[in-house]
């Protein structure tokens, strides 16, 4: 199965929209203007003027309104980032990427994701808006990631706070819990796409590679074929942009079920503001539900135990 993305004018559009008319469907996705689906093919028009068209028949019908763009030499420029060198053209590679977020947050999980993007999906996910999550919002990433979760073969792990709590108090240092968390996504993936293979996993680098295969090296299974690691990498391939989307969208949903457990919206980050929240779920509703929706290790416990003694005396 292929995608074939053109750049038409708003005439053509409204003559794809024509064509198609009798074999429309309703697509509520970000930016999508219209949408038919035949035997064989997909076709979709975007309010930027791109269409795509998806399918064993792809070719066909692209080559009806325009001249098939020619991808296969497509390079692009390169972040400077650190960690391994990468090979030439790296972004139109087959690739699995992965990424984790949460880790900076006093309230929440600690949530990684891993996502596989085969070279004829690369337009696809850049289409959907997929992009470096930090020139996201957390609404825009919200919308995007069902796409991502239909679109691409993935996997999604959240470290809940209880379960962080207890395997933190053990002894576990943040990198081995991502590098335990990142090992494993990744061999979802590849058990999911088996017996394909990607040609690259590439792995946004939160450890230098000894450190990290030192974390996870009593695992039963440890992933390392084809493996790099850089920073910056949502930036260097599509496929760690769009695990770095599912990983803050499985954040997202699972601070909804957290703020509605307390009673209002927590607040991201460690600041001081989250200082002060975590002092008034103290007060309101006690330690355990406290521990229940935090990572108890951050000294942001100890400052919400002064602010609470301040305001109600001993705890």
């Amino acid at each position: 199965m292929s995608n074939i993305v053109l750049k038409l004018s708003p005439q053509l559009c409204k003559e794809v929209e024509q064509m198609y008319a009798e074999h429309k469907v309703i697509r509520n996705a970000p930016g999508v203007v219209f949408a038919a689906k035949l035997h064989d093919t997909t076709v979709t028009v975007y309010k930027s003027g791109k269409v795509m068209f998806q399918g064993n028949g792809a070719k066909r019908e692209a080559s009806r309104f325009g001249e098939i763009p020619d991808t296969s030499n497509r390079s692009k420029q390169i972040t400077k980032s650190k960690g391994d060198s990468l090979p030439e053209n790296f972004a139109t590679y087959s690739v699995i990427g992965s990424d984790e977020t949460g880790t900076g947050d006093y309230f929440g999980p600690v949530t990684v994701a891993a996502v596989y993007v085969p070279k004829n999906k690369i337009e696809l996910l850049q289409e959907l808006g997929v992009k470096d999550s930090k020139q996201l919002t957390d609404q825009v990433m919200r919308e995007i990631a069902p796409n991502i979760i239909q679109s691409c073969t993935h996997s999604i792990l959240t470290l809940r706070n209880e379960k962080y709590n207890a395997i933190q108090s053990k002894g576990y240092s943040q990198g081995k819990i991502k590098a335990l968390l990142h090992n494993q996504a990744l061999k979802h993936v590849l058990n999911k796409i088996a017996p394909e293979t990607p040609d690259y996993i590439l792995i946004d680098q939160f450890a230098e590679r000894n450190t990290y295969y030192k974390y996870i090296e009593n695992e039963k299974e440890i992933i390392s074929e084809n493996v790099l690691f850089a920073t910056k990498a949502e930036q260097l391939h599509v496929a760690v942009a769009a695990a770095s989307i599912l990983a803050r969208y499985a954040f997202l949903v699972e601070m909804d079920r957290l703020s509605q457990k307390v009673g209002f919206n927590l607040q991201k980050g460690a600041s001081h503001l989250v200082d002060e929240m975590a002092a008034k779920i103290w007060l309101q509703h006690g330690e355990e539900t406290l521990r229940s929706v935090s990572k108890w290790h951050f000294s942001n416990t100890e400052k919400a135990r002064k602010i609470a003694l301040k305001k109600k005396g001993n705890i």
